[in-house]
């Protein structure tokens, strides 16, 4: 099985002071997450949520800079490394990932030999 990384990208304003029922439905959300990974046939390999944006340092050739580059709207605020047999199915397995201010990103992970 390939291996996908999915990318979840949101506007983090969402989660600045939420209330904790906002918070509950997302952990709800990315527990079902992961096991409709496997109901789909997938493997969740791993996966991480992101500290906030302002906790970013940038490196450009060798000029460090507090807090992230470049200013966007929507940031990396976490993502899941999956298997899945092809891209149909790492896509099919990602449109279930739980986005609510945002989107995610599927990309295939290089393999080097």
């Amino acid at each position: 099985m390939a291996q996908y990384l999915i990318l979840i990208y949101e506007d983090e304003t969402g989660y600045e002071n939420p209330d904790p029922a906002v918070w509950e439905q997302a952990m709800v959300a990315h527990n079902r997450f992961a096991e409709q990974v496997g109901e789909l046939g997938g493997t969740l390999v791993g996966g991480n949520a992101l500290q906030p944006t302002p906790t970013a340092t940038s490196i450009r050739g060798d000029v460090v800079t507090d807090g992230p580059f470049v200013e966007t709207k929507e940031v990396l605020g976490g993502y899941y490394l999956i298997e899945a047999k092809d891209l149909d199915q790492a896509l099919e397995i990602a449109k279930l990932c739980p986005a609510p201010f945002g989107g995610v990103e599927v990309r295939p992970v290089m393999v080097f030999e």
